[in-house]
């Protein structure tokens, strides 16, 4: 059976190749394009696709919004957020407020094909090369983190920053900042947004989830 497939896009050319791509796939159809991202949640409650795409084109904040207006539909829609340029701060955001995949529009259409796949089948997935090939570590990398370092690297997980993380626990910005030293050195993780990445990794795999894929 072949999941369905609506898009919010900002170039009509854009959508006309998804048509294309998507026309010749035997398990993807594009079920309807639209040009206004406020025709999202509409989307999802009229036309039930099992999938959305949305172009970061209309603005994070808008990609955002719809994310969150998205928790209310009924009817599960998986989102995936492509576009032109997508920094891992912004690809972070996305995941955190519920994207279930991440892509650039440079992607191949076999790596394009990929990631529509993964997320229809449940897994969240994103492009590698997006994070400047940083490795993803696992939830087990961490075990030979102390106990306080444990809890730095789970709430740097959630998004705090240093003098949050501070607050929450009672110490320093200062030794927050010793702390996280020593997790990147531990577990081999290149800064607070692959240790993030990572954090969230693990909880898709606690809910059952597959795992991030990468390509690239």
């Amino acid at each position: 059976m072949r999941k369905s497939v609506a898009v919010c896009e900002t170039q009509p050319v854009t959508a006309q190749g998804l048509r294309s791509v998507l026309g010749a796939s035997p398990d993807l159809e594009l079920l309807r394009a639209f040009d206004s991202v406020s025709s999202a949640l509409e989307i999802a409650q009229s036309f039930r696709p099992a999938l959305l795409i949305l172009d970061k084109a209309f603005g994070s904040q808008a990609v955002l919004d719809v994310l969150a207006a998205l928790r209310t539909v009924e009817h599960p829609v998986a989102a995936v957020v492509w576009g032109v340029s997508i920094t891992e701060a912004e690809a972070l955001r996305f995941v955190q407020a519920g994207a279930r995949g991440i892509i650039r529009k440079s992607a191949d259409v076999e790596t394009l094909l990929v990631c529509l796949r993964s997320v229809a089948s449940g897994a969240t997935w994103m492009e590698s090369a997006m994070f400047h090939e940083q490795r993803l570590v696992r939830r087990d990398s961490r075990t030979g983190l102390t106990p306080r370092e444990q809890q730095v690297a789970e709430l740097v997980g959630q998004g705090l920053k240093n003098r949050e993380v501070g607050k929450e626990l009672g110490i320093s910005p200062g030794t927050v900042k010793v702390h996280l030293k020593h997790i990147f050195e531990k577990t081999g993780v290149q800064g607070r947004y692959s240790l993030a990445l990572a954090g969230l990794t693990a909880a898709a795999e606690s809910r059952q989830i597959p795992a991030m894929s990468s390509a690239g």
